[in-house]
């Protein structure tokens, strides 16, 4: 089975881009295969454009970059995001890649009163790499929130089903070794094992 793993951020040698680095490697040890989507690093362009706003006005093809994400995605079994969190969301480079990427026609339809959710075979897995303590985010609620936002607002409406959803913080216990056996034991475990030949 095929996994797409997107992250968005400037620094190679970053935290997110090791966990990045772990979920592959549990993935490949596991027998599968998977693909890495560095939207900083092949710098894909995350502003919602003209020609993205005619294709969700009145159906015109995707522009061409779009289309090419969304054959990745389509390629895969499994989406896992790894983000860092900035103001208690997505980068704004993977929230433009939500708004582009994820379209009318491709992800639902949406006639005004239906909606066709079409990403349903698409298991979803959400690594959320934050700053602050758990306690700050218990207090204010911004973890309900961000899943109120990503889980159900984005995958939810499109028919996608998130069965990962982890906040990773510095404060955890074992920080950063347990991030890593975390991420790396989510790819181990994403397909059923794959016998070796």
């Amino acid at each position: 089975m095929h996994a797409l793993i997107v992250t968005a951020h400037p620094d190679a040698a970053s935290h997110t881009h090791h966990i990045v680095s772990q979920v592959a490697q549990g993935i490949a040890a596991a027998g599968h295969s998977y693909e890495i989507a560095d939207l900083a690093a092949e710098q894909f362009d995350p502003r919602f454009n003209q020609a993205d706003f005619d294709q969700f006005k009145s159906g015109a093809p995707s522009p061409a970059d779009v289309v090419a994400e969304q054959q990745r995605v389509d390629r895969a079994d499994a989406l896992i995001i790894v983000y860092p969190i900035y103001w208690w969301s997505f980068p704004a480079q993977l929230k433009g890649w939500i708004d582009r990427v994820f379209t009318q026609g491709w992800a639902y339809e949406d006639d005004g009163l239906n909606v066709v959710k079409k990403l349903g075979k698409l298991q979803v897995h959400l690594l959320a790499l934050g700053a602050a303590s758990q306690r700050t985010y218990v207090r204010r609620g911004y973890f309900s929130s961000m899943r109120t936002q990503i889980d159900e607002g984005i995958f939810g409406y499109c028919g996608a089903p998130v069965v990962t959803s982890e906040l990773l913080l510095p404060t955890d216990d074992n920080y950063p070794e347990s991030h890593y056996r975390l991420a790396q034991q989510l790819g181990q475990r994403l397909f059923p094992l794959k016998e070796l030949a």
